[in-house]
């Protein structure tokens, strides 16, 4: 059975290789334009990010339009074998509009209305805005959308950010009327604004949080960061309705980043490619860690993934530097191809870059390129790209294979936004997106391929769910969980989970919530503890998992009691001392685990999960053990597994292969049976389905 996408366009069936480019910088020098075509053929570049922020190159003023430049460059593209995504270049607005229509700009939380400057910084509410935007894209898309270079639209660009002005006051009450069907009543339950005398007598009282108004009302925060997520998405509809009819046949995508404001899991149902922009400091990290940093990439790689369950686009990266980290790193040697080939491993069917060519000036004149400063291929880093280039023209049967996943984690904004803004427990910090990478970080050492889920998504495609600090969750998906564990599932949830419900209030009866039956325990209380403070987990003697160890355990603690779970290990120290700290449920066909305390030692999970996923009959993606900080990933077309073992380690290593029949994808010959890795090396194998 063939396990295989279309490519994002059949005019490009390839490996997409190429950078954000911005010509309209240097339409006074022809020379360099002339230049950028030959160079990028040299560096194996076939595709281009153009006009992403050429909004005043293509109307210097009201109503006046200039497309020559853009006219010449994509049939220049054309002619030598280049292809564009055209982006919509909403994400900066001429300085004509601010002046003339002042109400674009932003209003920040403070009720300030920001001055013409940057990006981002355009209310989606503005019904000017949104004409604006509509009759350039609309012209955008009557000229371009069948050009024989475009192939595909690029929706303005990171979107993000909030808009406090009048106009979006009135929208969110809107949406608020909407969502509590017109009642005050509901509403003022919901957000429990009984709390301080803050019940709400009319609809006109009800504002955003502000620093200097209401912001202690956990229900409004997080309604407020919904309606943002919800209306930036809709200002992104607005601008695919303004170019889809051109050309139905044309991909749309929007660039994400790696931000909590927007809810990527519904922005992606509106496009129909997800792309991402990705920028790890590789080399600058404070524990020095470079596989901690190597997973939280991963991590997010296939987050994105995961939003379609198909292979996604690598829209931006740094060939080399960036200059907004507190530390510009350049990437080590191999390091750019690593990194680079561990998008692909993770289901990108591209490696783009931000940007093409070095600005002369202004705020990203040192960010990394592929052209530099000195405008020639004689550098280190062009060089570097053109060997990804030349790697990603050899691995066209990769384009389009899918991943397969037997192990999900639920990692949803609504239970991200609700955790940030709790208090108590832990106000120096809760460290909720960590806690995440602890738990994949576990599989992906192991070469276990998983999905970053949400909530509402089909449990039972998987053998194995992890749910970590799942605070917010709703009466009905406490259901559903229960339902695949009875059915048969592994579940595995950890402290600080079935709090609160769907509007952030507490749940009643005992946490943890709508999980007490399918955990099996009832969590009396929950402890944080200092950064000095240390307790233990200790395994206790012939556990069902046939565990053993006493591991350190830091910043949070809970005091369960087991309903019909099983303990599986203690705490070690203090007051309670011998009380469960990892227990084990079996509930109708399936098993439920609770981790009650933050266990230090990635050790500890690596571990755990080697165990669980062993129960749960969960393959590894290569049936060895893998050195700390080595792993594989894998595609597949149905008929040839496609294998990328990558060494982010900091040392050389070696990996046995498990018996099975190899080929190296590079060079077509038989792999060693023990595969010699440097730093920053990675093999790419093949084996038959």
């Amino acid at each position: 059975m063939s396990m295989k996408f279309p490519p994002i366009s059949s005019k490009a069936p390839v490996m997409l290789h190429g950078a954000d480019y911005n010509p309209e910088q240097w339409l006074r020098y022809p020379e360099v334009l002339q230049e950028d075509l030959r160079l990028m053929k040299l560096a194996g570049c076939n595709v281009m990010s153009v006009g992403i922020f050429s909004w005043v190159s293509l109307e210097p003023e009201e109503g006046v339009f200039t497309f020559g430049w853009l006219d010449q460059l994509l049939d220049s593209f054309a002619l030598n074998g280049i292809y564009a995504f055209l982006a919509t270049p909403s994400g900066a607005r001429p300085a004509w509009m601010s002046e003339k229509y002042p109400e674009v700009l932003r209003v920040e939380r403070n009720r300030v209305r920001n001055l013409h400057g940057v990006r981002h910084n355009h209310c989606y509410t503005s019904p000017v805005y949104r004409e604006k935007t509509a009759t350039l894209n609309g012209k955008l898309a009557e000229r371009y959308a069948h050009h024989p270079a475009v192939i595909g639209w690029h929706i303005s660009n990171e979107f993000g950010g909030e808009c406090h002005c009048d106009l979006c006051q009135a929208e969110f009450r809107g949406w608020l009327k909407n969502k509590y069907k017109d009642s005050l009543d509901e509403l003022n339950h919901a957000w429990w604004a009984t709390f301080w005398s803050h019940t709400y007598t009319s609809w006109e009282q009800v504002e955003s949080p502000a620093p200097h108004g209401e912001n202690q009302v956990h229900g409004l925060n997080l309604d407020w960061r919904r309606f943002v997520s919800e209306r930036t998405i809709n200002f992104c509809q607005h601008e695919i309705d303004s170019v889809r009819s051109f050309n139905l046949e044309l991909p749309v995508t929007t660039n994400m980043h790696n931000i909590d404001g927007v809810d990527y899991r519904k922005l992606a149902e509106i496009l129909d490619v997800i792309s991402w922009d990705a920028y790890p400091a590789w080399g600058y990290t404070d524990d020095g860690d470079n596989a901690r940093l190597a997973a939280w990439t991963a991590m997010h790689h296939d987050l994105f993934r995961t939003l379609k369950q198909k292979p996604f686009l690598l829209m931006e990266s740094t060939p080399s530097l960036t200059n907004w980290q507190s530390v510009s790193k350049l990437k080590r040697p191999g390091m750019h191809m690593l990194s680079s080939l561990q998008a692909v491993a993770h289901g990108s069917d591209s490696v783009q870059y931000f940007q093409w060519r070095k600005s002369r000036g202004s705020s990203e004149k040192f960010h990394g390129a592929v052209v530099d400063h000195s405008g020639h291929e004689e550098t280190r880093v062009f060089k570097d790209v053109a060997e990804v280039g030349k790697t990603l023209a050899g691995l066209a049967d990769v384009v389009g294979t899918s991943t397969p996943v037997q192990t999900a984690i639920i990692y949803d904004w609504d239970n991200r936004w609700a955790i940030k803004d709790a208090q108590g427990i832990r106000n120096s910090g809760l460290h909720y997106e960590e806690t995440v990478l602890q738990h994949y970080r576990a599989l992906w050492e192991q070469g276990i391929a998983v999905d970053m889920i949400g909530i509402e998504d089909d449990l039972s495609a998987y053998k194995l769910v992890i749910a970590p600090m799942l605070y917010l969750i709703s009466e009905e998906n406490g259901k559903r969980i229960e339902k695949y564990v009875e059915n048969g599932g592994t579940f595995l949830a950890t402290y600080w989970s079935g709090v609160v419900g769907e509007t952030d209030l507490c749940h009643l009866g005992g946490f943890p919530g709508p999980l007490r039956r399918t955990l099996g325990i009832w969590a009396e209380e929950t402890e944080g503890l200092h950064s000095r403070d240390l307790n233990g987990l200790v395994m206790k003697d012939g556990n069902a998992l046939t565990l053993t160890g006493d591991y350190d355990a830091h910043e949070i603690a809970e005091l369960i009691h087991l309903e019909g779970a099983e303990a599986l290990a203690h705490y070690r120290s203090d007051f309670y001392a011998g009380q469960p700290a990892l227990t084990m449920n079996r509930l109708g066909e399936g098993r439920a685990y609770h981790l009650a305390t933050r266990v230090k030692d990635t050790a500890f999970y690596v571990e755990l999960y080697s165990a669980v996923t062993r129960k749960a009959g969960i393959s590894r993606t290569l049936d060895t053990n893998l050195p700390t900080g080595v792993t594989v990933q894998l595609r597949t077309d149905g008929e040839h597994d496609y294998l990328f073992v990558q060494n982010f380690s900091d040392m050389e290593q070696a990996v046995e292969l498990d018996g099975r029949e190899y080929s190296d994808l590079r060079t077509g010959t038989e792999a060693p049976h023990v595969l010699n890795l440097p730093v920053n090396g990675l093999v790419m194998l093949k084996r038959k389905h």
